[in-house]
C-alpha cells in the first residue's frame, strides 16, 4: 500500500470517527440533566449487566485509567451506589456490585438511552436499520481484540443473500490472490443454477451467522443421482480458526447422507490452505491434483472425495 492511500484510509476513519461522535453525543444530552457523566454511566452499565467485577476488569474493558477509576468507584460507594467484597480467589482485589439504591439510579438512564437510540433508528426503515446494526457489528469484529466465540447459528440465505456470497467471496479472493472475474463468473453461475433449480429435497445452501452477521456460507448440490458438490465453502478471514467451516461442512454431510447421496466432492487449489485443511480433518481423502490454468493463475487443483 502506497503512503497516499494508506494515509487516504486514515482520514476516512478519522472523518467517520467525528461523525459518530457528533451523533454520540446528541444521543446523551440527557446526560447534561442527571446527576452522571457519560464516563460514570458507562461504569454503571458494565455493573448493571449482572456479574460483579474488580475494578481492574472494569479498567480493561472501558479503558480508563485506573486512579480515575479508583476516585469514581469511592464516589459511587459514598453514595451507596455499590458495594465492594473480597474476592475468593485474590485478596487482593475486590469484587464490584451494585447496590439496589445503583440499580435504581441505572434503570431511568438506560430507558432514557433505549429511548432516544429507538427515536433515531425510528427515521430509518427496517431494512436500513438492519444494514446499520450489520455495518457496526463489523467494525466491532474487524476492530475486536480478542477472538468473538458468541454462538454461530447455520440458516439458509434470505433475499439477496446468495448474490451478496458471490460478491464478498469473489473481492476476497481478486484481493489476496489475483484470481480474475472468470472466479466470479463461476461463483454467479453456481448460484443461478442453484436457486433456479430449488430443489430442497437434493440441494440445500447455508450461510453462518454470528451476532447478526453473515461470517460464512456453504451449498450442496447435486453432481449426479448418488453424488453431491459442495460449494461456495467460505468463512470470513477474521473469524477463521473457530470452527465455523467444520461446522459447515458438518451440515453438508448430514444433508448428503440424508438425501441418499453415497459420495460427497469438494473441489479446490493447493493455494488455499482451509478448505485443504477441513477436509483433511472431515476424512476427505485426495483423489486428484491437475496444474490448470484457471483465474488467470496457473493453479494446481485438487478434487477430495469423501465415501458416505
Amino acid at each position: 500500500m502506497t503512503d497516499s492511500e494508506a494515509r487516504r484510509r486514515a482520514q476516512a476513519v478519522r472523518h467517520f470517527n467525528r461523525f459518530y461522535a457528533q451523533h454520540i453525543g446528541a444521543l446523551h444530552e440527557h446526560l447534561a440533566k442527571s446527576a452522571f457523566s457519560l464516563t460514570e454511566v458507562r461504569v454503571l452499565h458494565e455493573l448493571h449487566r449482572g456479574r460483579a467485577q474488580t475494578a481492574s476488569v472494569l479498567g480493561r474493558a472501558l479503558g480508563l485509567d485506573s486512579g480515575y477509576l479508583s476516585r469514581l468507584l469511592t464516589s459511587f460507594e459514598r453514595r451507596n451506589l455499590i458495594t465492594r467484597r473480597p474476592s475468593d480467589t485474590d485478596a487482593r482485589q475486590s469484587l464490584i456490585a451494585l447496590t439496589d439504591n445503583g440499580y435504581a439510579a441505572y434503570a431511568p438512564l438506560d430507558t432514557a438511552a433505549i429511548e432516544e437510540v429507538s427515536t433515531l433508528l425510528a427515521g430509518l426503515s427496517p431494512l436500513s436499520q438492519d444494514q446499520l446494526i450489520a455495518a457496526m457489528k463489523v467494525i466491532e469484529r474487524l476492530l475486536g481484540t480478542e477472538p468473538r466465540h458468541e454462538l454461530v447459528t447455520l440458516r439458509q440465505p434470505r433475499a439477496g443473500e446468495c448474490g451478496w456470497l458471490v460478491y464478498r467471496q469473489a473481492q476476497w479472493f481478486a484481493a489476496q490472490y489475483g484470481w480474475d472475474q472468470s472466479f466470479e463468473g463461476l461463483l454467479a453461475r453456481i448460484v443461478a443454477d442453484y436457486t433456479q433449480r430449488n430443489d430442497p429435497l437434493r440441494e440445500m445452501c447455508w450461510v453462518a451467522e454470528q451476532e447478526g452477521v453473515v461470517v460464512g456460507s456453504v451449498c450442496i448440490v447435486g453432481v449426479s443421482t448418488t453424488v453431491a458438490g459442495v460449494r461456495l465453502l467460505w468463512v470470513e478471514p477474521d473469524v477463521q480458526r473457530l470452527g465455523i467451516g467444520s461446522q459447515l461442512l458438518s451440515e453438508c454431510m448430514r444433508f448428503a447422507r440424508r438425501a441418499g447421496y453415497t459420495k460427497l466432492t469438494l473441489t479446490t487449489a493447493t493455494s488455499l490452505e482451509q478448505p485443504r485443511r477441513l477436509c483433511e480433518r472431515a476424512g476427505f481423502r485426495l483423489a486428484s491434483a491437475a496444474a490448470e490454468r484457471r483465474f488467470g493463475r496457473d493453479l494446481t487443483i485438487e478434487r477430495w472425495e469423501l465415501d458416505l
